[in-house]
């Protein structure tokens, strides 16, 4: 099973990446656990300067910017 954590205070881009993530989790049928983190003191403990981030299985993969269904798509079935 997956693990994804989306990084954020809860601005509209980090709900839209949640969304996002949630939707490509479904559409691809995966098995995953799907974490909103929005706590800065667990936000800080990744290398991130702007949210909204994306870490997938303990690695950050994004951060910044709301990625496109097709890149989160590879990132989860790599």
């Amino acid at each position: 099973m997956l693990n994804i954590k989306v990084l954020g205070s809860g601005c509209a881009n980090c709900k839209r990446l949640e969304a996002t993530t949630r939707k490509v989790v479904t559409d691809l049928g995966l098995e995953a656990e799907v974490e909103k983190v929005t706590e800065m003191s667990e936000i800080m403990k990744w290398p991130i300067l702007s949210t909204p981030g994306l870490v997938v299985n303990g690695k950050l993969v994004s951060t910044g910017r709301i990625p496109s269904e097709k890149e989160i798509a590879a990132w989860l079935t790599a």
